[in-house]
């Protein structure tokens, strides 16, 4: 039986798979795994520093985010697209 949505652990890949660079306004992540390197933008980079990998709940997360980058219009939804968008590129497992 899969667990409910609100206790689905996220975590961010392993540190030593990747390799991230800050460019401007972009990041670019080098999946070691995969060996693909990713183009993200706000709020990516942002999700992955925060969820670290010993990972929290989305609404751990949201609560996390919101609280240190001020965010305006937190949205439980959008952070879920968010999630499964990195989780679908190996960045971000779900536990």
């Amino acid at each position: 039986m899969a667990p409910a949505d609100d206790a689905v652990l996220y975590r961010m890949a392993r540190a030593e798979s990747l390799s991230i660079v800050h460019l401007d306004s972009f990041s670019a992540v080098y999946h070691r795994d995969s060996g693909i390197t990713h183009l993200i933008t706000a709020p990516a980079p942002e999700i992955l520093a925060t969820l670290g990998e010993a990972g929290m709940t989305r609404a751990a997360l949201l609560e996390r985010l919101a609280r240190d980058y001020a965010l305006g219009d937190a949205d439980t939804d959008v952070l879920r697209e968010r999630l499964d968008e990195l989780v679908a590129t190996g960045l971000v497992s779900r536990a």
